[in-house]
């Protein structure tokens, strides 16, 4: 148990230490006019209190992934906490604020215009078509699951609960941000929170405590920690995801000091969210030995009713069935939102167009929801095993783009270009050992994966020779704003 509260309680003085590193670095202007007013159209662009967004952003982000994702990270023993603690703070939370506050910059941008503005224009072509896949997986991956379980608990086909959940992902998807997104989602996050803080209270009332740190792997089938954990847990730690949802949330911000909250401390909630239940499935079911026979029983999903249901009675029971449910949907829309606006603005700048009007967003869903409800028709672990990589990559893609910035701007890099570095090595390695990858033996991945690291370190070391020219003296942090 010890080692749980040393981890929420680094999370939280992280969050109010580290942050405002991170924010002092970027250079927050509150003088500066946001894209909520700058670009106002009373659709995307509508201004939002830092409160909702902060709720907005915490649901679009989380789901079941900080849920689900921990409680299989879980397996691997109290490690897991190590990989959930950092990655949250140096680089989930960094990720998600400078996809945030990258795109307020930029005029709301969405997460490839930004890459192609610092990377490239041919890295954007890849990442625009890799972030809209990425969107349609998660989209059918949160919608299959739900569906299932509707069709198991009520006298739903899956088929019919299917149509259901996508009339609401067109509404929600082509209505205004403050019509459906804007009024119900921060109930559905506050709903997520206190699902989780009830956990987090029960834990110390478990018949079996939790356990403290040991960096054994404790994973039953001895799966590696490396770098298998890295993408196992990723909501509650770095998610390439978060990347794609921020811009949403940028469009609404009153002024750039709410991006701290609104981003950062966002993301450290989903790192709090992600111990409390990796801790309750290792507690809970008394080692990961038992949580592996009840994941083979009844999935992530029937280890969060049961945890909810012993847990909290009745209540349990309903918010199990709520956040299984609820929250992968409310991902799952979001998704299609974000991957409507990756369109337009592939396309074409539809604001400025002759053809403004609201049927347009409508129009653009389209070609995103069709191939997202045919691919429901696929098992959910099989989409999964895929979101998770390509997750990973634009995660790490963001992370790059962050660094490319501060050095253009001749700022403290290190804050991103570490975690890039880090998250380039996890998603080189890990495509060639994964059974959904290449899936070669461990020694020989690792190599390739080595051999890949290395030309990215060498690329890196010509833009730090590009923008930090030899005998050009280092800026520190002090130096950065000033």
């Amino acid at each position: 148990m010890l080692t749980f509260l040393a981890s929420v309680c680094i999370l939280v003085a992280g969050y109010f230490i580290y942050s405002k590193v991170v924010e002092k670095i970027f250079g927050i202007d509150d003088g500066n006019v946001t894209p909520a007013y700058a670009s106002k159209d009373g659709f995307d662009y509508m201004p939002m209190s830092w409160w909702k967004a902060s709720l907005v952003q915490l649901l679009n982000i989380a789901g079941l992934g900080p849920i689900f994702g921990a409680i299989l990270g879980a397996l691997y023993g109290p490690v897991a906490f190590i990989w959930i603690v950092i990655g949250t703070l140096f680089a989930g939370a960094v990720h998600d604020y400078f996809s945030g506050m990258l795109s307020l910059r930029h005029n709301g941008a969405q997460f490839p215009s930004l890459v192609g503005r610092y990377l490239g224009r041919h890295v954007r072509s890849v990442m625009n078509i890799l972030s809209i896949i990425l969107m349609i997986l998660v989209a059918a991956a949160f919608t299959s699951g739900p569906a299932q379980l509707m069709a198991e608990v009520t006298p739903l086909s899956f088929m019919a609960s299917l149509i259901i959940i996508f009339t609401y992902f067109i509404l929600a998807t082509v209505l205004p941000i403050n019509k459906i997104i804007g009024k119900i989602y921060p109930i559905f996050g506050a709903v997520l929170v206190f699902m989780a803080l009830a956990i987090g209270i029960g834990l110390f009332f478990f018949e079996h405590p939790v356990p403290n740190l040991t960096f054994a792997n404790l994973h039953p089938q001895e799966l590696p920690l490396w770098p298998l954990l890295m993408v196992t847990v990723s909501c509650g730690a770095i998610s390439g995801f978060h990347s794609t949802q921020s811009p949403i949330l940028a469009r609404t911000l009153k002024k750039e000091s709410e991006g701290r909250k609104v981003f950062y401390g966002a993301m450290v909630a989903e790192g709090i969210i992600a111990l409390i239940w990796a801790a309750a499935g290792m507690a809970f079911f008394n080692g990961t030995g038992g949580l592996q026979e009840a994941l083979a029983a009844g999935g992530p999903a029937g280890v969060v009713n049961e945890i909810s249901k012993t847990t909290l009675g009745t209540l349990g029971g309903i918010l199990a069935v709520l956040g299984v449910i609820i929250l992968p949907i409310t991902t799952g829309d979001t998704a299609l939102r974000s991957s409507r606006m990756m369109l337009a603005d592939l396309l074409f700048d539809w604001r400025k167009e002759e053809l403004k009007g609201k049927w347009l967003p409508g129009l653009l869903v389209i070609p995103v929801a069709l191939p997202t409800f045919l691919l429901t028709q696929i098992d959910y672990t099989f989409l999964w095993r895929y979101v998770g990589w390509s997750n990973q990559v634009v995660a790490t893609v963001m992370l790059w783009t962050a660094a490319v910035y501060l050095l253009q701007n001749q700022k403290f890099h290190w804050i991103c270009s570490l975690p890039a570095l880090f998250m380039t090595a996890v998603v080189s390695s890990y495509i060639f050992y994964a059974p959904e990858g290449f899936h070669l033996p461990y020694k020989e991945s690792m190599i390739i994966g080595a051999v890949i690291w290395t030309a990215v370190l060498i690329w890196f070391i010509r833009q730090l020779l590009k923008y930090r020219p030899i005998g050009q003296k280092s800026l520190n942090v002090k130096s950065v704003n000033s």
